[in-house]
């Protein structure tokens, strides 16, 4: 059975990391995967009800933290406590005023007290709570520091420890607290009502509530509530939040809608075609919330990093504080310097900074089109070097095309094409649709015929100036054989069309660092071969079967290390499930959806280039943080150790560090 909680009032990154790691060895749970980023537990167990459960081994790890239900307060910010800030600016002028008076050393001392319980008490009580549980955090550490400065005589410093962490921890809270909220609003697209129309009557339901086949009414700037199709009316409709893609819709009677799109300007209606859990913005929403269970390598390193990391610089505190003071005798001074070293060592900027940049970046993505089920597919796109494509409906939009003509007789292509578009001319036939929409974009003149008629698997007959035209089978020409009192004058060949799109996505990839692009496919060589070649791609394998499909994949990841495969979602689910990373394109297929590591929301390829620009920079930016964090923490540690670095600077090594990463993480959600 699963269970989903939300846990409110944690905003340890640290501890987080604690809890997760404590439920996940506990024999009952199991698949349990936390979020930082949306404060989301899930976790499956034999029993119904597990809350208490839950509760109890929080409260063992972290004090003040509510596991409950999800419910529609979920969208609600943790507020700020007003005499938290009250208390905050005035041990700010406290301290302010204590350095000004120095000289006066009683009064200095009595300012810089205050200023430390003013700002520092909620710190220094939950960090004698974590040294009673024998942990060693944040908290541990600043209360550590700031009664060891106030024993050494330093009051004034021990008040600018506990100020500036009080600054910089609300301002992180801050921080985190509107990153959650940005990427909240990246899933705000489902409406959770619908007006239903009945008998020329209209009323307002809950979304969930509304049956398949129900007539639907959408006002100008509201969004669809459930995916349908028009059944009277015309507008133009935004689709940007589930395709990316800005420029306005024109739909009318008989167009499909997606939950999600935005109604610009008149007043449609629509029947239902799915209920609200199988509706587009439904399974987009869903998706983004469940990505933060698939972690990537990054995510999970630094879970195993604060595991190693927080004893070694424990470790280190204390070899400065004994090894020195043993030669020296100077216990005081090293002590001191011990503390800096442990306070500027504390890994939140990490623990915080880098599952919330892999959220941002995949909430971002959603927001492009682009739906990314977890951050070991982002780092998949973004290292992968090799792109292998479908063929059909992939590369080809399914339809067909002139693709050359061969005149005969003395004719020209020109002759050919005129002739073969007058005769098609009332035929429904997509070879008939193909060769007129080639001679109506070629701007050729067609001829005055009579007498059309057309034979069922055949081709097509009329008459033009006495003269018998014919378009159909021949078996002596591979093409549409067009001819003229049954003498052939020209053969036209039709081919799958290629995706407009294509040309530009496959350049785009090569430009991102792409050294291999192939094309699968089962259809004959000859046509693979050709759009091969159209599109430039260098690798392109024809003929194959499913298993086929599997097997070349394989031989591409054991040469480029991994493998993006891109397909339709339906016919290649085993190749989309092998592949490093399985792309499939549209919201329309569930098969699509499940098989797929990657979903392209709209159907087409524009938004490929765009996700893999998006997971480049989601990964710079987890390196990004990764690399500055270590690098300040590493700088204040060695000046402390030749006692260069106060106290108050080791607090900046942690929250003012913790802060800049967290704001360049949510860089990533306002990425355009």
């Amino acid at each position: 059975m699963k269970h989903e909680f939300i846990l409110d009032g944690l905003n340890c990154a640290n501890c987080a990391a604690k809890i997760e790691e404590k439920l996940k060895n506990t024999p009952e749970f199991s698949g349990v995967s936390f979020s930082f980023a949306t404060k989301a537990l899930s976790l499956s167990c034999d029993k119904a009800d597990i809350q208490a459960e839950v509760q109890a081994i929080v409260d063992s790890i972290e004090d003040g933290v509510t596991v409950r239900l999800p419910d529609d307060n979920d969208d609600e910010d943790e507020e700020i406590s007003k005499l938290d800030i009250i208390l905050l600016i005035g041990s700010a002028i406290m301290f302010v005023a204590a350095v000004v008076l120095r000289d006066i050393r009683w009064l200095s001392v009595i300012l810089s007290v205050l200023a430390v319980i003013a700002s520092g008490y909620e710190v220094m009580i939950d960090g004698v709570k974590s040294a009673i549980k024998l942990r060693l955090d944040e908290t541990t550490l600043m209360t550590v520091a700031v009664f060891a400065a106030m024993a050494l005589g330093d009051f004034t410093e021990a008040a600018a420890v506990t100020v500036l962490f009080g600054i910089g921890e609300l301002l992180e809270d801050k921080a985190v607290e509107k990153s959650r909220r940005d990427i909240r609003k990246l899933a705000d697209i489902r409406p959770d009502t619908a007006v239903i129309y009945e008998g020329g009557i209209t009323r307002e339901i809950p979304a969930e509530d509304v049956g398949l086949g129900t007539i639907i009414e959408i006002s100008p700037h509201t969004r669809v509530p459930l995916d349908c199709v028009i059944t009277e009316g015309s507008a133009t409709v935004d689709s940007s939040s589930l395709t990316g893609e800005s420029a306005p819709v024109e739909v009318g009677a008989g167009s499909q809608l997606l939950s999600g799109m935005l109604n610009n300007d008149r007043t449609i209606y629509a029947k239902t075609t799915k209920l609200y859990a199988d509706s587009a913005a439904t399974r987009i929403v869903k998706l983004v919330e469940e990505s933060a269970k698939n972690k990537g390598d990054g995510e999970k390193l630094i879970t195993r990093f604060a595991r190693i990391y927080t004893p070694a610089v424990i470790l280190l505190g204390v070899l400065i504080a004994v090894i020195p003071s043993l030669i020296t005798g100077e216990w005081a001074m090293w002590l001191k310097r011990a503390l800096v070293c442990l306070v500027a060592s504390c890994p939140c900027s990490i623990v915080i900074s880098v599952p919330l940049a892999y959220f941002a970046g995949i909430g971002a993505a959603s927001r492009a089109g682009v739906l990314i089920k977890g951050g070991k597919y982002a780092e998949s796109l973004a290292s992968t070097k090799c792109f292998c494509f479908d063929k059909t409906g992939t590369l080809t939009d399914n339809g067909i095309r002139v693709s050359a003509i061969e005149p005969m007789s003395g004719h020209t292509e020109e002759e050919v094409i005129s002739l073969a578009a007058s005769a098609e001319m009332k035929s429904a036939h997509p070879a008939a649709m193909a060769i007129r929409e080639y001679a109506e974009s070629n701007k050729i003149p067609l001829k005055m015929m009579t007498d059309h008629s057309e034979i069922a698997a055949r081709g097509v007959s009329a008459n033009y100036e006495g003269r018998l035209i014919t378009c159909g089978k021949d078996e002596r020409f591979d093409g549409v054989t067009v001819c003229a009192d049954g003498e052939a004058i020209g053969v036209i060949t039709l081919s799958e069309s290629v995706r407009r799109e294509a040309f530009e996505v496959i350049r785009e990839l090569k430009k991102l660092g792409a050294e291999n692009i192939s094309m699968l496919s089962g259809d004959r060589r000859e046509d693979c071969e050709r759009v091969g070649e159209e599109l430039d791609i260098e690798g392109v394998y024809s003929g194959l079967l499913p298993e086929e499909k599997v097997g070349q994949v394989d031989a591409l990841i054991k040469k480029y290390g991994s493998c993006c495969f891109v397909g339709d979602g339906i016919n290649d689910a085993p190749v989309l499930s092998r592949a490093t990373c399985g792309i499939a394109m549209g919201m329309g297929s569930d098969a699509a959806i499940e098989s797929a590591d990657i979903v392209l929301s709209d159907e087409s390829l524009t938004a490929l280039p765009r996700a893999v620009r998006l997971c480049h920079s989601t990964i710079k930016t987890v390196k990004a943080n990764i690399s500055f964090s270590l690098m300040i923490k590493a700088l204040v540690i060695a000046l402390s150790v030749f006692g260069i670095a106060p106290l108050w600077l080791a607090v900046l090594a942690d929250t003012g560090v913790c802060l800049l990463c967290v704001l360049n993480s949510v860089r990533l959600i306002r990425r355009k």
